[in-house]
């Protein structure tokens, strides 16, 4: 496989200096806020109210509700266009695209959402690229989009292109996961402004619940555009939920192009990648070509914070455990104080990963302290890990902490006057060699 550059950045606007906190009279750009919708009532309200007051107009392109959300909008203001449905998500957007005569168009989903301090950063912002004249190529921009899952807690996070120039020739490509048609150059990056996904959980679960009917599409597409690396990218990653050989092995060959040919977008490179860093790693025949892609995705894609992990993830199946504590802890460093360029497919949802991966190291070195600190956070998370509380129990008595002065961590972590919770512990404590009676 051939060598990539480094992840291109886009040109950043967040530092520049703005002369006044709201854009110079006719200075700002008209914005048309953009959406397409089917049975989003529950969402359509906070979808339209961030942009009430910042928006030239708001348009919603219905695609077939059977609930109120065609109701909702227009009782918000919203010009509402109707769109038959013809399994093609980038003929309806672009239908919504045609209907907007803002200047610039901001397309959300109908469960994304900004908050007012970002929403008004964004106008300020535009406006900025508009009359300053710093960015003549500037055709679109992206911004930090975190995902929400049920709970309201951050799940990933990742950089959209939400808004963008409304010119004849800026489209949407693709009838399952569009892209907009702007290229890497002409976008600007706004990394001081945060857009939201509610629900993200749930649209997963129902992306994968569609996954057939995206294998059919996505194949019908390749017929027609036989090297689109972008439609291959897709196709690998819905194939990805079957498990019979054939399946795999085209996955396998997929990704494989996806990543030899450099074409496809970030996005489907960064899963290819994980694929075969997932493949690999946890055989040992296999730990030279894990530890190729690890490199190989972290020059490419610097600021994806999944693939420090799993390389340090990799490091530790190898044996080599100072190398993967140092890479690790840096890491968690960058979970803690993640940059407005870092991104996360999964690690940011499941920090435990990273925080039992340190536990098994600190106990590997062997470094008591940081068992008892990294074990703690685990029992924070999810107190259920009795092989946890067991290590965090042997790590106190190894420091020559006392089994009462035990008593207090303890008694925040668990019900002291439960009965369950109680010989929970004490079958911890003995495990550890502790004798602890509650």
């Amino acid at each position: 496989m051939s060598k990539k550059k480094n992840k291109k950045r886009h040109p950043n606007i967040a530092n520049r200096p703005l002369k006044s906190s709201v854009p110079k009279k006719g200075a700002t750009p008209t914005l048309s806020l953009c959406m397409i919708t089917k049975n989003e009532e529950k969402n359509i309200e906070t979808a339209l109210a961030w942009a009430k007051e910042l928006t030239f107009e708001q348009i919603v392109v219905d695609t077939g509700s059977t609930d109120r959300t065609v109701e909702i909008a227009e009782s918000m203001g919203a010009k509402v266009f109707h769109f038959e449905w013809i399994d093609d998500f980038a003929a309806a957007k672009n239908y919504a695209i045609e209907q907007a005569s803002g200047s610039w168009i901001v397309f959300f989903d109908a469960d994304e959402y900004f908050l007012k301090p970002d929403a008004e950063r964004l106008a300020l912002r535009i406006s900025q690229i508009d009359s300053s004249g710093a960015y003549p190529d500037c055709l679109a921009v992206c911004f930090t989009l975190i995902n929400l899952d049920d709970n309201g807690k951050t799940n990933s996070q990742l950089m959209k292109v939400g808004a963008f120039r409304n010119l004849p020739n800026i489209r949407y490509e693709g009838r399952i996961h569009e892209m907009l048609n702007v290229s890497e150059k002409a976008l600007v990056s706004l990394e001081d402004t945060v857009a939201y996904h509610t629900g993200y959980s749930q649209s997963v679960f129902t992306e994968k619940q569609k996954s057939e009917r995206n294998v059919k599409l996505l194949r019908e597409e390749l017929l027609t555009k036989p090297n689109d690396m972008n439609i291959k990218g897709y196709l690998a990653d819905a194939l990805t939920s079957r498990t019979d050989e054939e399946s795999q092995n085209e996955v396998s060959e997929l990704f494989a192009e996806v990543i030899e040919s450099g074409k496809a977008y970030n996005k489907l490179r960064v899963k290819a990648y994980l694929y075969f860093i997932r493949k690999y790693m946890d055989d040992k025949e296999s730990f030279s070509q894990a530890e190729e892609m690890c490199n190989r995705a972290m020059k490419e894609f610097p600021d994806t914070l999944d693939f420090v992990y799993y390389y340090g993830h990799l490091k530790s199946n190898m044996g080599s455990y100072a190398e993967a504590w140092d890479i690790l802890r840096q890491c968690e460093q960058r979970l803690k104080n993640p940059s407005p360029r870092d991104e996360s497919i999964f690690l940011l949802a499941s920090p435990l990963r990273l925080y039992a991966r340190l536990l098994m190291l600190a106990s590997a070195i062997p470094d008591n302290e940081s068992v008892f600190m990294y074990s703690t956070i685990i029992l924070t998370m999810d107190k259920s890990k009795q092989d946890v509380l067991t290590a965090c129990i042997k790590s106190m008595a190894s420091q020559g902490i006392t089994t009462a002065e035990m008593m207090p961590l303890l008694s925040d972590l668990y019900d002291l006057s439960n009965p369950a919770e109680k010989e929970f512990i004490e079958k911890a404590a003995m495990d550890a060699g502790v004798a602890i009676k509650l």
